[in-house]
């Protein structure tokens, strides 16, 4: 016997209604609303997820386990589920459980879609889920172009059915003319394929995996120039850093301290003490400094906070690294001045967080997740779990101090 779940969530929404009521909901109701859950009745609810979006769930109890039945996403667009829609849906399963049956393999539309889901299709509605999070005006248009242009061989196949060969064909074509592009191409891919096993729509390992997979087939690619931020090679910032430490001054120390620390060279630059807790080795950067408007915690290794504490005993004022103008940060034109001077002209101060991230996927076992986080990216739930369970910061101390040594000559290989 199934039963319809009522009156156990009622108390989340407030309402005071039948236990068996049913169309409670207005769309004028679900436009205003900012609750993460609205009862539509009888068992049928709409969610809020984390990114915003908004989604129909059937809940009911059947042979003692409770099941949540997703009936789609809401709107009013193609592919998506308006209210007269869900309520229909919701219908259709009330009957199958008044009967004794499932709806899970009894709906019509289950017992129709039987064709699978496709790579472009499931890319497109990735998009969908995935825009109310990203906050740079470039990145929803570049995702699109991917979608359409650059993963275009991909589209047709149907997404349990994507391969290394159907990748590296679509990756072939780009792979020496744009390595930029590719790259990107190849990341954007791995996470709709992750995406895709997600949601149970395939099973295995990622065939965008680089690390240990891709890396065997394809050529490592050109260093990459992002946007206006060349990117030194990390192959070369030993080298790189050994002559950075034969300089002496603020500025040298500021770059040191920013390549360490994967920072923004502005972060670096405005830190105040106040933002340092040494016994800890925490660095904690205010949401009104960072691009994202969030606090960031950064992770010292013990080279980063050495540099602060030397910094501290010549303190001129409460900035770490001070410029020359009194009360003022040290330049961004200073650190630039350390590259022209150290053999580097040819790459800027950010291109090293690029390095950074070079690295990492070429050289480490270490998630991606955690080194988006390192750099202070938003990148969708995983993340924000990391942050919730608290070990994210663990992580990212492990993943700097493999960096630290990088830094320092080791050559490691094999970090976890």
């Amino acid at each position: 016997m199934a039963i319809i779940d009522t009156d156990s969530a009622r108390s989340e929404v407030g309402g005071k209604v039948g236990k068996h009521a049913r169309n409670l909901l207005t769309v004028t109701e679900i436009k205003s609303s900012t609750k993460s859950k609205l009862r539509d009745g009888d068992g049928l609810w709409l969610h809020t997820s984390t990114t915003g979006g908004r989604y129909w769930v059937f809940i009911f109890t059947r042979f003692g386990r409770r099941r949540e039945m997703g009936l789609g996403t809401y709107g009013s667009g193609t592919g998506q589920v308006s209210l007269a829609m869900a309520r229909a849906k919701a219908d259709e399963i009330r009957a199958i459980l008044g009967r004794g049956g499932d709806p899970f393999t009894e709906m019509e539309e289950r017992k129709t879609k039987e064709k699978p889901t496709m790579f472009g299709d499931l890319a497109d509605e990735y998009i969908l889920a995935m825009k109310p999070k990203w906050r740079g005006k470039q990145t929803l248009p570049a995702w699109e172009r991917f979608a359409s242009t650059y993963a275009k061989p991909l589209r047709k196949i149907p997404v349990a059915e994507v391969d290394t060969d159907a990748i590296v064909r679509t990756l072939k074509v780009l792979w020496h003319s744009k390595p930029e592009t590719a790259t990107k191409t190849r990341e954007r891919i791995k996470l709709v394929l992750d995406h895709a096993k997600a949601r149970g729509l395939r099973t295995g390992d990622n065939p965008a995996e680089w690390k240990g997979h891709l890396d065997q087939i394809l050529p490592t690619p050109a260093k990459l120039v992002r946007g206006h931020h060349a990117a030194m090679p990390y192959s070369e910032l030993p080298a790189f850093i050994k002559r950075l430490r034969e300089r002496q001054g603020v500025a040298p120390l500021a770059l040191e301290f920013t390549i360490l620390t994967a920072a923004r060279s502005g972060e670096t630059r405005g830190a105040p003490i106040a933002e340092f807790d040494l016994d800890k080795a925490v660095w904690t950067v205010p949401p009104h400094r960072m691009k994202e408007p969030r606090e960031h915690r950064v992770p010292l290794v013990d080279r980063a906070v050495e540099i602060v504490k030397e910094m501290r005993k010549t303190a001129v004022n409460d900035l770490v690294f001070p410029g020359q103008k009194l009360g003022r940060p040290l330049s961004d034109a200073a650190l630039a001045n350390v590259l022209d001077d150290t053999e580097a002209s040819d790459f800027t101060v950010h291109g090293f967080r690029s390095a950074f991230r070079d690295w990492v996927a070429e050289e480490t076992h270490h998630q991606r997740e955690v080194a988006e986080a390192a750099l202070a990216h938003a990148v969708g739930d995983a993340v924000e779990r990391a942050y919730r369970r608290g070990d994210a910061l663990a992580k990212r101390r492990k993943l700097m101090e493999d960096w630290a040594k990088f830094l320092e000559g080791d050559n490691l290989n094999g970090l976890s």
